[in-house]
């Protein structure tokens, strides 16, 4: 599956399901898992979400932190608010 354009493997995204702090954040990831979705789209608490449950990137996932990272960074550089 995608996240984030990124690729990750059905075991990493339970992984990520496991980890944050969001039960439909989690139940999204395990659905999306259990229909064979290919691209997950993200909303921006979602990816900020994320990306504080990959504060100490499992192995595998660090790619996925830095593009959200990356993208906080931008939004925050072009004033645009997390929540638009």
């Amino acid at each position: 599956m995608f996240l984030a354009g990124v690729p990750v493997t059905d075991r990493l995204v339970l992984k990520i399901a496991h980890l944050v702090d969001d039960e439909q954040l989690e139940t999204k990831l395990r659905s999306a898992l259990a229909r064979d979705v290919r691209v997950l789209a993200l909303e921006i608490p979602e990816r900020e979400t994320i990306l504080a449950a990959l504060d100490d990137p499992p192995d595998g996932l660090a790619e996925l932190r830095g593009v959200l990272l990356s993208e906080r960074d931008w939004r925050q550089r072009e004033g645009l608010t997390a929540y638009r």
